[in-house]
């Protein structure tokens, strides 16, 4: 039921003829290439379908055969697989790396096919992030005000999109946190080194659960992590119960 929640909440809509279809094709293809006639509607609908089931090794086997494709919506879709394959734990530690390069690729050509495409900023300023990781905090903290801008202009082209709002929260968070040695680091790369606050960080946690309240677990443990570094313990209680009782549908809910 969560699950279905969810994906109606993206708008997923998907008839049983053409899920059944859909299976069809990929007992008769084994996921061959698709053929040229085979239309990019289709393959969102079934990309969506099996993304709303958790189906992660699935969609990415779907959506990787159409890496050379134009269209933005097929390609920051991939680069959102890519990812979430990345994260699985059986995903071994080479995998995952290359997965997590090839996910910023995706990305990029996505934004370079429609710049207008809400979603292509937002995965191209994750998967950004995420590169990071590998090439060490210098590299890390030097794409983190590009990474803001993609995420705010993601904002611009779709302010309802709670994810994404969330994500400028997250950011302001960590460079309130952000220990003394790396703001040194910060002040050797720009003439004036992004900072942000609790308050700030606070501001957009909350603005991402008035766009969609409770879409995600990791809102509301952000949302008690805040109000505790602001010794706000009673406001704190109220979101962390808030995570703790959410239900618990994918691995990162469970580690929240």
């Amino acid at each position: 039921t969560q699950v279905l929640r969810k994906s109606l909440q993206r708008g997923i809509v998907l008839s049983t003829g053409s899920f059944l279809v859909y299976e069809a094709h990929k007992l008769i293809s084994g996921f061959a290439e698709v053929h040229a006639s085979f239309k990019v509607e289709d393959v969102i609908e079934q990309a969506d379908y099996l993304y709303g089931s958790g189906e992660t090794e699935k969609l990415y086997r779907l959506l990787v055969q159409h890496k050379n494709s134009d269209d933005a919506e097929l390609l920051w879709r991939l680069a959102r697989s890519s990812r979430d394959l990345a994260q699985l734990g059986s995903t071994s530690a080479e995998e995952k790396k290359q997965l997590t390069y090839d996910s910023l690729e995706y990305a990029k050509k996505a934004l370079e096919k429609n710049e207008s495409n809400f979603a292509a900023h937002k995965w191209y300023g994750i998967c950004l992030s995420d590169v990071g990781d590998y090439e060490g905090i210098k590299t890390k903290i030097g794409n983190a005000i590009i990474i803001k801008e993609h995420f705010q202009r993601a904002v611009e082209l779709n302010p309802k999109d709670a994810t994404t709002i969330h994500l400028i929260g997250v950011w302001c968070y960590s460079f309130a946190e952000m220990p003394w040695y790396q703001r040194k680091i910060a002040a050797t790369l720009f003439a004036t080194p992004p900072t942000s606050t609790f308050q700030e960080a606070l501001r957009y946690f909350h603005m991402a659960e008035e766009a969609d309240p409770n879409f995600y677990s990791k809102n509301l443990l952000f949302l008690g992590k805040t109000y505790l570094k602001l010794n706000n313990k009673k406001m704190a209680l109220l979101w962390l119960s808030k995570a703790k009782e959410y239900p618990a549908q994918t691995e990162e809910d469970k580690q929240v």
